[in-house]
């Protein structure tokens, strides 16, 4: 069992699990036993936070069902390895050599200096600040629309969905119907974008507030990882929201209804849900073929490194576009923020794109074959087509945004879509690891010819 194997085995343990819990009656709202295609696509969508769903959640499942949803939420959004160390450290358990190697993967730095423990105890630290920060921000706007006690389940569960950029919702239409609440439109996008961009960062950003508080002399430097992260993420939500508001600003099933203050909320809160989260204020089966396409780039990309969201990651944008500056200068090296970019972590990002595209095109071709060879009246339009092509990205960057056929798709489909969402939770190159098994070093080198590119 190599690392990247431990990871994926126990992402499907959590999966089995849930299925298991969401098949019995007492998680269901009329109290029957569940269909187990509709537990296991739920349980996956839950532990690999994409909020991709073939029934409602809110009239489908019991509370105990959506108690069950939520604590998936939450292990996944922390990841499997997160969570296992964190109750080893309650029950007092040693933690060993083989954890440290496995937080190092989750995470992708090396932080086997002694202070694992330490950056554990902060995740779930910085997690429950934000979580019940989102609870107590959002439970008057609940509360006053439903009541105390199922305002604050509302809440609870609204706000850890939320953090995890798990997109799941209580209400059938997502929160289409809250689209002019100020609060929900400024607390929800918080939660997601801090709990997109990383553990890391948030962290880092903490301590040089502190640097600042205590006035220490010494002048604070943000990492380079703090400064792409930051930097993409600003110019995407900043171009996502001008760009949502142009495309949709006349259309009538989205913006064009709505008075110019709601549809600038609108196009920042897609802006926002769209890399990550899976929420929607308006009918994405509605949205324009620009606006469409659009949002399939955004969910692409995804959210950042050591984040709850998918994708690509910001940082692996950044990489390849400062790549591509470089040969079009004719240097030889890649910089950023006045550092070189290490060969090998451009391979990398190479590997993550050229993996990431390679299983969304492969996904898509096989829902297209299934669906063609077996329900040939599905593909009515070329719209419906753009639909499956959306609807493998969304799964694939966890996102769950829909444009409303998930639920329509034949069962080995949405098995298919059940495979995606959980190759794009543990990553794309663990996924291929875990499959490769452990690689063997090499002390052999080849020498060096060209050949001709582009």
């Amino acid at each position: 069992m190599t690392i990247a194997r431990t990871i994926c085995v126990g992402f499907l343990a959590v999966i089995a699990v849930g299925t298991l819990l969401l098949m019995l009656p007492f998680a269901t709202y009329d109290g029957s036993w569940n269909n187990p295609l509709v537990a296991l696509f739920t349980s996956t969508s839950a532990v690999c936070v994409t909020g991709l769903i073939v029934v409602d959640t809110g009239s489908y499942f019991s509370f105990w069902g959506q108690l069950i949803i939520l604590l998936l939420i939450q292990v996944g959004g922390l990841g499997y390895m997160t969570t296992t160390t964190f109750l080893i450290l309650l029950l007092g358990r040693r933690f060993d050599l083989r954890q440290k190697l496995a937080i190092q993967e989750s995470f992708d730095r090396p932080f086997l200096h002694g202070n694992s423990k330490t950056l554990i105890r902060s995740i779930i630290a910085t997690t429950l600040v934000f979580e019940i920060l989102g609870i107590l921000l959002m439970l008057n706007v609940f509360s006053k629309k439903y009541g105390t006690l199922k305002g604050l389940w509302y809440a609870i569960f609204h706000s850890i969905s939320a953090w995890n950029n798990a997109g799941f919702s209580l209400f059938s239409d997502s929160l289409t119907s809250l689209d002019d609440s100020l609060t929900i439109n400024f607390i929800i996008p918080l939660l997601i974008i801090f709990g997109g961009i990383g553990y890391q960062v948030i962290m880092e950003l903490y301590m040089a507030i502190v640097h600042f508080v205590t006035r220490k002399r010494e002048r604070w430097v943000f990492s380079l990882n703090f400064k792409v992260v930051i930097s993409t993420t600003a110019i995407l939500l900043l171009f996502g929201t001008l760009i949502f508001f142009l495309v949709e600003y006349l259309n009538p099933d989205t913006l064009g209804n709505l008075d110019l203050r709601s549809k600038l909320l609108t196009a920042w809160f897609q802006s926002v849900t769209t890399r990550t989260a899976g929420f929607n204020s308006i009918d994405i089966g509605g949205m324009t073929f620009a606006g469409l396409l659009l949002t399939m780039g955004l969910m692409f990309i995804g959210a950042s490194p050591s984040g709850t969201g998918g994708g690509i990651k910001t940082t692996t944008l950044s990489i390849l576009t400062n790549c591509t500056r470089s040969v079009l200068r004719g240097n030889d090296e890649v910089v950023m923020f006045e550092r070189e970019i290490p060969v090998p972590l451009i391979l990398k990002a190479v590997a993550v794109v050229f993996g990431s595209t390679n299983m969304v095109v492969l996904m898509t071709f096989l829902i297209y074959l299934n669906e063609g060879i077996f329900h040939p009246s599905f593909f009515e339009s070329a719209r419906t087509s753009l639909q499956v092509f959306f609807e493998v990205i969304s799964a694939f960057a966890t996102v769950g945004l829909s444009t409303g056929i998930t639920d329509k798709l034949s069962a080995v489909s949405q098995l298919l879509l059940i495979l995606t969402m959980y190759t794009g939770r543990v990553g794309i190159l663990v996924f291929m690891a875990a499959i490769a098994g452990e690689t063997r070093p090499t002390v052999i080198q080849y020498p060096e010819e060209n050949l001709l590119v582009g």
